[in-house]
C-alpha cells in the first residue's frame, strides 16, 4: 500500500500519517520527492483499510502496490533515487555518471596510494578496495582487514575519494560502516537475508551486487530487504551471471540496466571487470554499459596487475583507465549524461 500526500502537505501532516500507520501495527516508509511525499507501508498481511487513511489531513490518494518489491518499485517512487554524500558533490544516480575505481584488494599502503593517486588524477570520485575478501579457495589472499580500512580512510583524506568496500558478515559490516562511505554486499551474499537486514538498519549507502544466477525479481527483492529496514540508499550493481560461456569469466547482462530502470527508481552501476574477467574486454563493455544507460561504472585498476594478489587478469592499467574516462565522457554526452572530473590528486602524503 502507498499513501500519496498532497504537494501542499505540511511536515506535521506527514508525521501524523506515519504515526497513524504505526498505530495500525504497520511500518511507514516516507519517501520524499521533488513535488510530493509518498509513504510506503510494509508489514501488512492483507489489505489495509483505505478509508481510514484517505480521510487523514494532507492525503491525496491511497494506492495498492502490485509489486512484491514495494519500496524499490517505481509504483512507490516515480523519481530516480540519487544517492548523495555530505561534504562533496559526488553522487550516484541522476544525470552524472559515477565512476568507482581501485584495486580488487588493498595489498599495502604503497600500492593503495599509488593507484588512488592515478585514478583521482583521471577524475574518479569513488575508490574501491577490498579489506575482507571472499575467495573460492581458503588458501587465497583474504585481505588485510582493519589495516586496509585504515589505509582507505587515509586515501579519502588525501584525495577526497569516497570509499567503497565489501562487508562479508556482521563483524565486517560494523567495521565497514565505521570507515567506508558505501558498504558493498557482494554477489555471494546477495541473498544473505540476515546480512541485508542488518545493513538496512544502518544509515550508510549500500551497493548491492547481483548474485551469480539471480533473476531480476530476486535482485530487486534483495534490495527490498535492505529498504524494508529503513535504509533507502541502495545502489544496484550488475557484475555478470554464470552461464555456459567459457570465453569470459561471467556473462555481463547489460539488458538488465533498462529492465531495472523500467521497474525501479534505484540507481544501477555495471562492473565490467567481474563481468568479463579479462582485461581486454573491460573497456569495450564499460563503453557499452554507459551507452545502454547505466548510472556508472565500477572497475578494477591496478598499477602492477601481473603481481596482484587477487583478480590481476581483469584489472586494467592506470593508463587504460584514463583512456576509459575520456571515452566514457564522450559517450555520456550522447546519452545526456555528464562525467564529473573535478577531483585531482593534491596531497603529498604517500
Amino acid at each position: 500500500m502507498l499513501v500519496v500526500m498532497k504537494a501542499t502537505a505540511l511536515p506535521e501532516e506527514i508525521q501524523a500519517v506515519c504515526e497513524h500507520i504505526e498505530q495500525l501495527g504497520l511500518r511507514p516508509h516516507p519517501l520524499p520527492g521533488a513535488e510530493r511525499t509518498a509513504i510506503g507501508i510494509t508489514g501488512n498481511k492483507g489489505e489495509v483499510d483505505r478509508g481510514n487513511l484517505e480521510s487523514l489531513s494532507g492525503v491525496a490518494d491511497v494506492i495498492r502496490v502490485t509489486r512484491a518489491y514495494k519500496l524499490a518499485s517505481r509504483e512507490v517512487k516515480e523519481e530516480d533515487t540519487v544517492v548523495t554524500f555530505p561534504g562533496t558533490d559526488a553522487t550516484i544516480g541522476g544525470r552524472n555518471l559515477a565512476i568507482v575505481a581501485g584495486p580488487c584488494s588493498i595489498e599495502s599502503r604503497q600500492q593503495a596510494f599509488a593507484i588512488a593517486e592515478q585514478v583521482a588524477a583521471s577524475g574518479a570520485q569513488f575508490y574501491r578496495g577490498g579489506a575482507f575478501k571472499p575467495r573460492t579457495s581458503p588458501y587465497a589472499f583474504q585481505g588485510l582487514g582493519l589495516e586496509a580500512l585504515h589505509i582507505m580512510a587515509e586515501i579519502r583524506e588525501a584525495f577526497g575519494l569516497r570509499i567503497v568496500t565489501e562487508a562479508l558478515d556482521n563483524e565486517s559490516l560494523e567495521l565497514a560502516n565505521e570507515y567506508a562511505d558505501v558498504i558493498q554486499i557482494g554477489a555471494r551474499n546477495m541473498q544473505n537475508f540476515s546480512l541485508l537486514k542488518r545493513a538496512g538498519k544502518l544509515r550508510k549507502p549500500v551497493l548491492l551486487k547481483r548474485g551469480l544466477s539471480a533473476t531480476l525479481d530476486e535482485f530487486l527483492m534483495a534490495a527490498e530487504y535492505v529498504m524494508s529496514e529503513g535504509n533507502y540508499q541502495v545502489i544496484l550493481c550488475e557484475r555478470g551471471v554464470r552461464t555456459f560461456a567459457d570465453h569470459t569469466r561471467n556473462t555481463l547482462d547489460l539488458s538488465i540496466v533498462p529492465a531495472v530502470q523500467s521497474l525501479s527508481h534505484l540507481p544501477i552501476l555495471v562492473d565490467p571487470s567481474h563481468g568479463t574477467g579479462k582485461r581486454d574486454k573491460v573497456l569495450p563493455l564499460a563503453r557499452a554499459a554507459v551507452a545502454v544507460g547505466a548510472d556508472g561504472i565500477m572497475v578494477e585498476v591496478h598499477n602492477q596487475p601481473d603481481k596482484a594478489l587477487s583478480d590481476g587478469p581483469q584489472s586494467i592499467y592506470p593508463d587504460q583507465f584514463a583512456t576509459m574516462m575520456d571515452e566514457l565522457e564522450q559517450i555520456g554526452a550522447v546519452v545526456h549524461r555528464s562525467l564529473p572530473r573535478g577531483i585531482r590528486a593534491t596531497s603529498e602524503a604517500r
